[in-house]
């Protein structure tokens, strides 16, 4: 058993991922700006605790004595680009504080490759309106990858996921890019996602690392 920390915990990732992690029996804190906005997190199993992501302080506090972290935080009212940076900045700062070395968190399926070099949104048919926000997300690799932290981004295909799928416990893993296609392949839910997010916060095998998940 674990003791995992979920920051924005209370959207349709993060709370699939304290739902999987609490199943598996972690002890699990889920951080939200607003408790009161999401008193339906509060059960047996899990804290719910308010906190700012892009506050390196409020991080610290609220994780500390926690084995990994896990980061599903999304903000649509926020420039990407400064929203993510910081987070990023505030999680690599905050952790180290507090002891965290593992984090994993949630990569912009957009930002995976189509060809060596090549991200989905550079590629000259991804529309246009939507580049800053994929760029803007990404903008946090960089980030973790000058900061001490044992971090891995699991990244979902470029698609919009299921959000009422059941989960099958079952995804495939691998790479900086999009994996291809298979006969059959249903669009990838956010119960399956949780399942690989879990999983690679209470038994690490990507180090360091972007890497792409999707259905089986």
């Amino acid at each position: 058993m674990a003791k995992l920390i979920v920051f924005g915990a209370g959207g349709k990732a993060g709370r699939r991922v304290v739902a999987e992690a609490v199943t598996r029996g972690h002890e699990v804190t889920a951080v939200v700006r607003d408790p009161a906005k999401h008193a339906d997190l509060q059960q047996a199993g899990v804290r719910l605790v308010a906190g700012d992501v892009t506050e390196a302080q409020s991080v610290a506090a609220a994780a500390a004595g926690h084995d990994a972290a896990l980061s599903t935080v999304f903000r649509p009212d926020a420039d990407p680009a400064e929203f993510y940076t910081a987070a990023a900045k505030a999680l690599a700062a905050g952790l180290a504080e507090a002891g965290v070395e593992r984090l994993v968190t949630v990569g912009v399926g957009t930002a995976l490759e189509v060809a060596p070099g090549v991200a989905v949104h550079d590629s000259a048919e991804f529309p246009a309106e939507y580049r800053s926000f994929s760029v803007g997300h990404s903008s946090e690799i960089a980030v973790f990858d000058g900061s001490g932290l044992d971090w891995a981004v699991v990244t979902p295909p470029p698609a919009v996921l299921d959000d009422k799928a059941e989960r099958t416990g079952n995804y495939r893993s691998g790479g900086t890019s999009v994996l291809p296609a298979q006969d059959g392949d249903a669009v990838f839910s956010y119960a399956d996602l949780a399942v690989a997010l879990v999983d690679e916060a209470a038994d690490p095998k990507h180090h360091r690392e972007v890497v792409a998940v999707s259905g089986v």
